[in-house]
């Protein structure tokens, strides 16, 4: 299981999201399903774009450490830019354990 560490986004919006990609490096995500509350969190974009490039990545459950809790997930979607090989946000769905 691919398991990947992020942190939870307090500040979210369209210029709080674009300052997380410019200035952190990080990617903006959220996690929704099973009638849970969302959670909106950041990822390393290194980190998930490598990743990504592992088939498994879109079809096995994920697991997301965030503030030291655990979330099984899987990707619902993932927004790239037209052009540059960057990934600019992904939504993921809790999944039963």
């Amino acid at each position: 299981m691919i398991i990947i560490n992020g942190e939870e986004r307090l500040k979210i919006g369209k210029s709080a999201s674009r300052k997380l990609r410019k200035i952190d490096n990080k990617i903006p995500g959220i996690i929704y399903g099973l009638k849970k509350n969302i959670l909106h969190i950041s990822l390393d974009h290194d980190v998930v774009f490598n990743l990504q490039e592992n088939e498994k990545f879109y079809t096995d459950p994920l697991m997301l450490r965030i503030l030291g809790k655990k979330y099984l997930v899987s990707v619902q979607s993932v927004q790239r830019h037209c052009f540059k090989k960057k990934i600019l946000h992904i939504d993921f769905l809790y999944k039963k354990h």
